[in-house]
Order: structure tokens, then sequence, then C-alpha cells
């Protein structure tokens, strides 16, 4: 059966060598097969591939320094399985090797959670501080100089003001040059996991352990030799990146870590130091420190770009609620608005028609903030136009409903009651959707709610609703409110409720509608006697004359 090598040379190069023949040897010496002159560790002819029947086995050939199947030692002639991996002096030979995956991710995290890490006879772990004592304290010497000068030049270059996301690249180019990598990825910590947001070179492979490592323990680690180190040869992906020394270290600012550097580099005469490492330490800590500084930064100019906007929201939604109610012979009106937030999710109106009759709308759209606004101003804009003929309430609010559920999120509706009122008859004509039961105190302080009428808006486009009819006497009051009013709660999370709001009416009804919009107000701040505001508070009140 054919088979193939795959062979990873001490110089990083990768190479597909057919097993054919009877033997294929390897060496250092030229009359080998396949020979590595250059490569110290091998012995002049080090082991063998024969055939076994339809399959290939390995044999050493007394070699000094021995041959590793899967990381253990061969002590005698092995038939070999694909996927195998032989290595010796600083080669590995994968056997039949399988194809290589397309496409690989920046960034791949492989091994075992929470290993032990940096244990390996091949592994440096150091801290900030020793780092910083090592590359800062200690004077003398080419090195301690360079090493200086490459935090002082890292220093001036992130001093500079640059947007948060340039940043990441100058200080991964940074990192690169000061140690001499070949590779390099700067990951940041976004919610549960690592985010690449610059690399130079692809398809990292990085070791769970050395990565928890690095952001649990606040640890630098550098990696002398991974094709030699126990923790890392067995690894085909160590070998196909041709890595040979490895560093991380962690991006800490004010004791927190908010990513990861990682760098690696091919080269067998070049390897990372401990001097390296401890320089990339100070670096990534000076790095962290301008990250975190510039994020904060970024934070505190979109929360004032917010505050702005919203103030000029809350603006815009003043200006489409009524400065005042309208004067109306027959009628004394009111009406009230308090945002719980800058802007608010309620709206209210009053729309007065040539022949002397007004109507009444008062909405509450669901949730707050800034969505819950825009939706009010939707509602007001529709409402302008759907409200100029309101003789078929029923007609009103179907084609309102089927406009809210087409142009609203499906987590969004609206609860809205529209009322028109004649204030020579007293005949008032309503249409609820979903909104809590207005309140009618009579002359007499008998109290009545306006119940039925149909489904929320904005929720099922086929909805029915219904018109329906009564009369206010002399002296009687309507009131219209959201359920900020009867939901406002006090430190012990009670509820104001329909019955502390009836007993104020009752007691207020004679008064004027402002004197009674001021009594509820009141009322309500006096119950929730220190209690931030959950929602919109929204009142109208009508009292025939």
């Amino acid at each position: 059966m054919p088979r193939e090598l795959r062979i990873h040379g001490p110089d990083g190069q990768i190479k597909n060598v057919p097993l054919v023949g009877d033997r294929v040897s390897v060496g250092r010496s030229g009359a080998a097969d396949i020979s590595y002159p250059e490569d110290a560790g091998l012995s002049r002819q080090h082991f063998v591939f024969e055939p076994e029947g339809e399959d290939w086995a390995v044999r050493d050939l007394g070699s000094k320094n021995g041959t590793f199947v899967n990381s253990l030692p061969l002590k005698a002639r092995l038939v070999l399985r694909p996927g195998d991996r032989i290595t010796a002096g600083h080669i590995t030979v994968f056997f039949a090797p399988e194809s290589k995956p397309t496409g690989p991710e920046v960034v791949i995290f492989e091994g075992e959670d929470d290993a032990a890490a940096g244990k390996t006879s091949s592994t440096v772990v150091t801290s900030l501080e020793v780092a910083t004592d090592r590359t800062l304290r200690k004077g003398g010497g080419a090195r301690a100089s360079a090493s200086l000068k490459a935090v002082i030049r890292a220093g001036l270059e992130l001093s500079e003001n640059r947007p948060l996301e340039d940043l990441f690249q100058v200080i991964l180019d940074l990192a690169v040059e000061a140690v001499n990598a070949q590779r390099g990825v700067l990951l940041i910590v976004e919610g549960e996991g690592l985010v690449p947001r610059a690399h130079k070179g692809e398809g990292f492979h990085i070791s769970r352990a050395v990565r928890d490592t690095v952001l649990h323990h606040k640890s630098s680690i550098l990696v002398h030799d991974a094709q030699r180190d126990d923790a890392f040869k067995s690894r085909q992906s160590i070998v196909e990146q041709k890595v040979h020394s490895m560093m991380a270290v962690p991006l800490e600012a004010k004791e927190r870590i908010i990513g990861l550097i990682y760098v690696d580099s091919p080269f067998v005469l070049r390897e990372f130091t401990e001097e390296d490492l401890h320089l990339l330490t100070v670096m990534a800590n000076v790095a962290a420190t301008r990250l975190e500084n510039a994020r904060l930064a970024e934070i505190e100019q979109a929360e004032r770009i917010m505050k702005r906007d919203l103030a000029q929201a809350a603006e815009i939604q003043l200006r489409i609620l009524p400065a005042k109610a309208p004067a109306v012979p027959g009628l004394d009106l009111a009406g009230f608005n308090m945002a719980s937030r800058t802007v608010g999710g309620d709206y209210y109106g009053f729309f007065p028609y040539p022949d002397g009759r007004v109507a009444l709308a008062l909405g509450d759209v669901s949730g707050k903030g800034m969505p819950a606004a825009l939706l009010v101003m939707s509602l007001q804009a529709r409402l302008e136009v759907l409200a100029e003929d309101p003789h078929d309430l029923v007609d009103l609010m179907t084609r309102l409903n089927k406009i809210t559920c087409t142009n609203s999120p499906e987590n969004r509706f609206i609860t809205f009651f529209f009322a028109v009122l004649n204030p020579t008859s007293g005949e008032l004509t309503f249409a609820n959707a979903g909104h809590n039961p207005p309140i009618v105190v009579r002359a007499s302080g008998d109290v009545e709610k306006l119940e039925g009428g149909g489904p929320v808006l904005g929720v099922l486009p086929s909805a029915q609703y219904l018109q329906q009819r009564t009369r206010l006497g002399k002296g009687d009051l309507l009131v219209i409110y959201s359920d900020g009013v009867t939901e406002a709660n006090d430190t012990d999370q009670g509820e104001y409720g329909e019955e502390c709001l009836t007993d104020v009416l009752r007691e207020h009804h004679g008064e004027s509608a402002e004197a009674i919009v001021a009594a509820v107000t009141e009322s309500v701040n006096r119950f929730s006697a220190g209690a931030p505001q959950a929602d919109d508070i929204t009142l109208i009140v009508v009292k025939r004359t």
C-alpha cells in the first residue's frame, strides 16, 4: 500500500516523501536516503523505514540520542499506523498523515484545561514583579540597555492619541519586534472567551494549560524548545507550525487580566531567553494600562454622546406632548407626564375638532428608554393622521394596530386608550386596546370604570376592537392614567394601586383638573417615599363643567 511521510526539518521546512523501495533511511550522513547534515541531534544513520507486508515499520539503527514514536522510546521494530509521529534530533516525521483541514481559525486552544504548565525543564514561568525587577532595576550590558530602550520606545509609541482599535496592532508590532519573534497574536478577554484583536501569522495553536496559567495565575510563560518539551512535542500542530520557542504573557491592568500576548519563533539558533520573557512581560503591562485607559476613555466618550443624544431626544419628545391642555368650552382639561428616565415610553394628546368635540389619547409602550421613546414618536405621528376623522373608532384602532404590528419589534407592544368627548351633550365614545380602564367619578361621588375593549396594539394584526359609549354629566370627572401611577412602588415593593388612586379622586373630585393632577402626583410621591420611580407616570384629567 503506497504511503507518504510528512517531514518537518530543523529549519522549519516541511516536505512530503513517498515511501518506496525496500527501505528508506534517515540520518545526518549524506548516504542516508533522507539526510539532515546540519542536525547535530541525529546520528549518521539514525533510523530506517522498512516494508512489512502491506504496511511499513520503523527501526532504530543504534542511534546515540534514540528514536521516539508518539513520544515513547523505540526499542524494537514497530509496525506503523497512519498518523504515527516519529521524532529524532530536531526533526519530526508523520507517517501517512491525515490531510490538514482548510481555513484554520486565527487561534485554536488545545490540550487539557488547568494542566500543570511550566513544570518541565524547557519552560520558564515568571511574574510581573520579577520581570520588572530584572528589566528595569538591573543595569549594565548591551542586552539590558536594549530592553530599557524597548520599554521606553513602547511608552512613547503608546503615549500618542490613537483609537482603541489601532492600539492592538501597534502593541503587537512592538512586542514582536522587541523579542525578535516571527509570529504573534494579541487576544482580549470578552465575556467568557478570548478574542484575537491583532495578529501576525495565522492558525495559532495555544495550549489551554498555557492560557489558563497566564489568565488565572497572572504568570508569564517561556518554552525554550517546544519540539523537545514533553508538554508540547507530542502535538502535531506545534510541529506543523514550525514552532521552536514560544512565550505567552498577561495583559494586566490595575490587577485585572484583560488579555494576553502570545509570540513564537521557528528558529533553532534563536531561542527566546528569560530576558526576552521579562521584557515582554513588562511591555505587556505598559500596553495593558494604555489599553485600559483607552477603553475607559472610549466608554466615557460614548456616555457623553449618549447623554447628549438622550437630552436631544427628550427635548424632541417633550415637543410632541402638549405644552398645555387646550381650552374647550364646557370642559376643564389637564394633562401630566413624568418619565422615569431621560426619555419616556408614555404618550398623551388632545385633538380639538371644529365642531367643539375633543379627542383624548393616552398610550403606554412596553419597555423603557430610547426604544420605547422611538415607538412613542411613531405612535404620535400615525395618530396625527388617523385622528383627523374619528367617527369610527373601531376603524381607527384596527388601522393603528396593523401599522404597529408591521413596524414594531416582536417584543414590543402598546396599550392605548382613545376617546372622543362632546362637551355639549357629555357623550363619550371610546375604544380601548389593552390599557388600564379609565376611572369616572360622578358628581355624586360614585365611581365607575370604563371596562372592555380589545388586545394591545402590535401583537395580533387581525385583532378585533369595540367602540363603546357612556355619558359624562355636569361635574363628572374622567381620569385616564398609565400603569406607572397604580404600579408605583414604595421602599417595601408595595404597589400604590387603584384603590389609593380612587380615594384621592373621590376626595378631590370637586376641584379643578390641574388641582386633581397635583393631588394624584403628590399622593404617589408620598407613597413612594424615596423609592426610585420604576415607570413613566401619565395622566389626563377631564371635568365637565
